[in-house]
């Protein structure tokens, strides 16, 4: 039986019923403007304003911890057979083989992998994912990527007490290594510091290629040209250590090969040390604060082959002497040497002179404090680079009272600097910022073409690779960064070379015209000065 409820409601409680028809528009009403009210009114300009409806970020840079990893031979030894299979039996394994083999789950298992396995094969054969498709086309990518330098790697000194990186240097086979000298140089100190420098991989920034074991710090180090297994090294004692055919032979291991005699080296420590150009290439020479300059034959470390007293006054006074900073020489200038000193001023050498006081030729004076740095510009031998204080300034042979260019004062100390081996007119200079400056004087002389923030900490020590493309930065807190200069700043340009000829030869120019305006003042006024002294008398 079907159960109904009945609900009752008056029509009326539902509302107007609906009729719906078809009828053309029809005007209800019409308002006209009242041009009265219209001062009324006052017309806004329409604003958009986008609204962002997701969280605010932020990007931040850190440094991950490092994660060590080695590389190591694994020896494979054969196994995986049952119980019941004796491996050292050839009866019993090649019995089991054959069986395995006639499984035909055995037969589809190498068909399904080898499939997958020659796929993987040709993927990897087909897409090099670092492969670079346009490193040959060099003038596009130097017109629209600016100059720049990017961090690749970073070798930390592995000791607790970290110590600064004083001297650095590429090895001249292909510089695929690094030798990074660590020393201590405040107040001399050198307890509890230890006394190992290291020879770096630049593939393998975890763990030193070779450690240089010597009796006290390194303060600087340097690649023989002639061979690029032997090093010259020197501590802040005054000894030069080295071996037979150099200081330090790397097939030899970490212990020096031989050592310099105390009594005939330096009393201060040795800041520089350069190889000679010579046939047998076992000479070098070196300088330090004590005045003086050593030359050596590492085949006899005995006593120095010649001895040169950096007096001012030419009288051989080592009481006098200008302490040595930094050394330059040229291989195309075998008789000339420059040395910068504590004092500001760097002292143009002639080895060859007869006599002592004529091996001191002239003295150029423009710096405040001591010339960290010296190099002679690559492609033009008579123009050197020298870094002090708070500028680097650009010399000439041939004008003796004042640099052709120099930077401006800079905010904090310059601690050293080189030229680029590719391009005539770039150098490098780094600073107690951390700072990294590009300069390019073709461009602009006044501010650096690049300025880069390579660390927290000072930079004390710089080297750049032959062919220009890495640099390497050497930290107070004894880390060495490894940077990688853009196509811009590593490619000669075509007229490079052209244009900064006419620009050194005309500041040259400028430079003579003022030094004899300035020489004809001073005789002036020195002739005013005796016609009013004897109109007194």
């Amino acid at each position: 039986m079907e159960i109904v409820l009945g609900y009752p409601r008056l029509r009326s409680e539902f509302g107007r019923q609906p009729l719906l028809s078809d009828r053309p528009a029809s005007l209800i009403l019409d308002l006209p403007p009242d041009p009265s009210l219209a001062p009324c009114f006052l017309l806004k300009n329409p604003r958009d304003q986008g609204l962002q409806a997701a969280r605010d970020m932020s990007e931040h840079q850190v440094n991950t911890e490092r994660f060590e990893s080695d590389s190591c031979g694994i020896n494979h030894v054969e196994g995986g057979w049952p119980k019941d299979v004796n491996p050292q039996e050839m009866e019993q394994t090649i019995r089991f083989r054959k069986k395995v083999e006639k499984d035909e789950s055995y037969v589809n298992s190498l068909l399904q992998l080898g499939g997958v396995m020659e796929h993987c094969i040709r993927q990897n054969n087909a897409v090099d994912l670092y492969q670079e498709y346009f490193e040959d086309e060099d003038e596009v990518e130097q017109n629209q990527d600016p100059h720049s330098a990017k961090t690749i790697n970073v070798f930390r000194d592995p000791n607790e007490v970290k110590r600064s990186v004083s001297s650095l240097s590429w090895q001249p086979d292909g510089g695929q290594k690094l030798a990074a000298a660590y020393c201590c140089l405040t107040y001399q100190r050198t307890r509890d510091l230890d006394l190992h420098s290291y020879i770096w991989d630049i593939e393998n920034p975890n763990r030193p290629d070779l450690s240089l074991k010597a009796s006290s710090p390194l303060v600087c180090l340097e690649y023989n040209p002639k061979d690029p297994h032997t090093l010259r090294v020197t501590g802040p004692s005054g000894h030069v250590p080295g071996p037979r055919k150099g200081f330090w032979d790397s097939r030899r291991g970490s212990l020096p090969v031989d050592v310099s005699s105390v009594d005939q080296s330096h009393r201060d420590p040795v800041y520089k040390a350069l190889w000679l150009q010579t046939k047998t290439g076992t000479d070098l020479f070196s300088t330090s604060t004590d005045g003086q300059v050593l030359w050596w034959d590492v085949r006899r470390l005995s006593e120095p082959t010649d001895r040169l007293v950096l007096d001012p006054g030419r009288g051989g006074d080592l009481d006098r002497a200008l302490g040595g900073v930094s050394l330059e020489f040229e291989p195309t200038m075998p008789t000339k040497f420059l040395v910068g000193t504590e004092q500001g001023g760097v002292l143009s050498c002639n080895r060859k002179a007869k006599t002592s006081s004529e091996k001191l030729v002239c003295c150029y004076e423009g710096h405040l404090g001591p010339v960290y740095a010296l190099q002679r510009n690559p492609f033009f031998p008579k123009n050197f680079l020298s870094v002090g204080d708070w500028t680097a300034r650009v010399w000439t042979e041939d004008i003796r009272e004042s640099s052709i260019l120099w930077t401006r004062y800079q905010t904090s100390y310059l601690t050293d600097g080189c030229w680029s081996p590719v391009r005539p007119s770039v150098f490098f200079t780094v600073n107690m910022d951390g700072m990294l400056d590009v300069w390019d004087i073709l461009f602009k002389q006044n501010d650096p073409t690049l300025s880069l923030k390579v660390c927290d900490e000072a930079l004390y020590s710089l080297r750049i690779q032959d062919n220009g493309r890495l640099l390497a930065c050497g930290s107070e807190g004894g880390g060495t960064s490894l940077l990688e200069l853009s196509s811009g700043l590593r490619t000669n340009q075509s007229n490079d070379k052209n244009l900064l000829a006419a620009m050194l030869e005309r500041e040259t120019k400028r430079e003579r015209v003022l030094e004899t305006r300035q020489r004809e003042v001073r005789l002036k006024e020195k002739s005013r000065s005796e016609e009013e002294g004897g109109g007194s008398v």
